[in-house]
């Protein structure tokens, strides 16, 4: 696990250059061009873009209560499927990468290692953040405040998305580099 207070998830704005070594060799802009982005990557780049569509229609959802342009019998079940879904499917896609695709995607380049513990250490902090999350949904659900929920999707929706980007600028210039299919 990775200890350096700096790769903290709610403290880094990116990562670092040591671990950019395949990034730096395969530019996002080529990605999906590329002959080793088949079905597995695909899948996996859709998974993450549902999480950030999810997040986005969280927030403008709670916005929308904030502003009074939605009222709860609206909102509240809206956010009981939205949010349920987003909490579930990615504490299911991190359990699937943490036990299946990052063991065998860390012995395909040595020199990411260091990366593949620094998305374990913020899938446990993610942890964290999912039941956070779950706790502030169940308090506006059960007639809390909007405020405080909203305030906290947004801090959550910033670590997922830089999680999220960080993953993937280790995960597919391994596959990319390799040719790996799951």
């Amino acid at each position: 696990m990775i200890s350096d207070p700096k790769l903290a998830l709610d403290r880094r704005d990116g990562l670092p250059d040591a671990l950019r070594v395949l990034a730096e060799a395969y530019p996002r802009a080529n990605w999906e061009a590329h002959a080793n982005f088949g079905e597995m990557i695909r899948f996996w780049m859709e998974r993450h873009a549902m999480f950030r569509q999810l997040t986005e229609l969280l927030q403008s959802d709670a916005q929308a209560l904030a502003d009074g342009r939605v009222d709860f019998a609206t909102y509240a079940p809206r956010l009981s499927q939205y949010g349920g879904m987003l909490l579930n499917q990615l504490h299911g896609h991190h359990q699937i990468e943490d036990q299946h695709y990052f063991p065998q995607l860390i012995t395909l380049d040595g020199r990411l290692e260091r990366g593949f513990e620094l998305l374990e250490t913020d899938h446990e902090a993610m942890d964290g953040l999912l039941h956070g999350m779950a706790d502030g949904a169940n308090a506006v659900l059960q007639g809390g405040e909007i405020g405080p929920f909203l305030d906290r999707l947004n801090g959550f929706t910033t670590l997922l998305n830089r999680h999220l980007t960080d993953e993937e600028e280790i995960v597919v210039p391994v596959v990319l580099e390799t040719g790996f299919s799951g």
